[in-house]
């Protein structure tokens, strides 16, 4: 149980911060102030500031988020936005005396000691008594709002008295700066580029960690007869357990998944199957003629489907394949599409009412069991199930649901037509709607993972 957890968090949080950081590197791009960037909700366990952002570990797993100045939906900052914005200036202004401050040698010991204290009022008021000057401080010009700020602090004595000023009569300069840095007052396509990054970022992470895989090594299932089910061609045609079907119709089978696909693929037409029986010296090779049938058979999404079968199943027996940099890239790539195109197919099935809901819909539990499973099955194993799993959280991400990325990306497409945002309190209302939709479904995934262990 302890591993299904712990794998269960390792792989899940790999996806996250792939998420989270598609959003974040696009928003540091385009020049949107990045406040914090969080693996796991409140309360904080752990944290560090580095550069204009801080980097925090959540004591809630499973999730994850960015948050960027102004964030928060409306026209115009609040006031509590300001102060925020405000309190991250003071963090740069400190930062940079501290970085300063630390690479100067031989400076007036004076200065460092007063100029790194932590209140940033009493750091301005060295500044005077030392007689230096901002960049002997701080090591650089500083910028129009920081400026703003710093001499807002001479004024009031205080930098919470600076604060409550300028959040009550912000400078006209403060609120461009401000405006520059904010999340919703970028353009649009900026801001359709940020949110569009998450979701983008875990399906182009598949191909990448594919193609480790493939130059790792995969485990190949070989060609070889396993149980065979009675009343079924293989049974009957004379195929024996320990068989290795060679060829089928004069083509080779390296795999069990040729073989399989071959079969499938034959609508009905007879099979002439090339096997080896026996091994060493012993070994001999023979035909075998049989015909398909074809039967339903339970598809990855629940749902039924007829499907041509001879009524076989493999041995186990497995070797490992693996890749060079360029065929391994074309690999990944081909199966990454294979696996998309099935998961969009599944989404859709489960969307259109094809599949029922409660035989197709997993959550955290069923992904830990079968998180748990493929971790003890191996690395390949284990990645392969992260693949499917960063694919899923891609294309689910895009669904236009409010509280996704693809709601998000709906209120862009809808200000695009109108060529103005949608009214606040509408875009308020679709989030609450939004969030209790999420919060039913998660209520629901979790039932239902535990009505499947209680039915067994």
């Amino acid at each position: 149980m302890l591993t299904s957890i712990v794998a269960a968090v390792v792989i899940l949080s790999i996806l996250i911060i792939v998420h989270e950081a598609g959003h974040f590197l696009v928003a540091k791009r385009l020049g949107v102030r990045v406040l914090r960037f969080s693996i796991g909700y409140p309360p904080r366990l752990w944290g560090i500031r580095f550069g204009e952002s801080e980097y925090q570990i959540g004591a809630t797993p499973l999730g994850g988020y960015v948050r960027m100045l102004g964030e928060e939906v409306g026209e115009e900052p609040r006031s509590e936005e300001l102060a925020t914005y405000i309190d991250e200036l003071g963090h740069d202004l400190i930062n940079a005396a501290h970085k300063h401050q630390s690479e100067v040698t031989g400076a007036d010991s004076k200065l460092k000691v007063r100029t790194l204290h932590n209140d940033l009022a009493a750091q301005v008021q060295s500044l005077a008594e030392v007689g230096a000057t901002e960049r002997e401080v701080f090591g650089r010009d500083l910028k129009i709002d920081e400026s703003i700020v710093l001499n807002r602090i001479r004024m009031k004595g205080s930098f919470d008295a600076a604060r409550t000023s300028l959040c009550e009569d912000p400078p006209e300069g403060l609120l461009a700066q401000f405006h520059a840095r904010a999340f919703p007052t970028q353009r649009l396509w900026k801001r359709f580029a940020i949110v569009l990054a998450g979701p983008f970022s875990n399906l182009i992470f598949a191909p990448f960690l594919l193609w480790i895989v493939f130059m790792y090594g995969v485990p190949i299932l070989q060609p070889v007869v396993g149980q065979m089910q009675a009343g079924l061609p293989a049974a009957a045609s004379g195929l024996k357990t320990g068989d290795r079907v060679i060829s089928i119709n004069g083509h080779p089978t390296n795999t069990w998944a040729d073989f399989s696909a071959t079969v499938k693929l034959s609508n009905g037409r007879p099979l002439q199957l090339e096997v080896e029986r026996g091994s060493g010296a012993e070994a001999s090779r023979m035909t075998i003629l049989l015909r398909p049938v074809r039967e339903e058979e339970k598809t990855i999404f629940g749902t039924k489907a007829e499907e041509w079968i001879i009524g076989v199943l493999p041995n186990g027996d497995e070797t490992i394949k693996r890749d060079g940099p360029i065929v391994g890239a074309y690999h990944a790539l081909i199966e990454t599409g294979t696996v998309t195109s099935e998961l969009v197919t599944g989404i859709a099935s489960i969307i259109s009412g094809a599949v029922p809901v409660r035989q197709a819909l997993g959550g955290p539990i069923m992904i830990a069991q079968i998180a748990g499973r493929v971790a003890h099955e191996g690395f390949s194993d284990a990645a392969m199930f992260t693949v499917m799993l960063s694919i899923e959280l891609g294309l689910i991400n895009l669904l236009p649901v409010p509280m996704l990325d693809g709601g998000h990306l709906l209120f862009f497409v809808c200000e695009a037509v109108r060529g103005k945002p949608l009214a606040l309190r509408h875009r308020e209302m679709a989030l609450q709607v939004g969030l209790f939709l999420l919060v039913v479904l998660m209520a629901f995934v979790i039932f239902n993972d535990i009505a499947r262990i209680v039915q067994g």
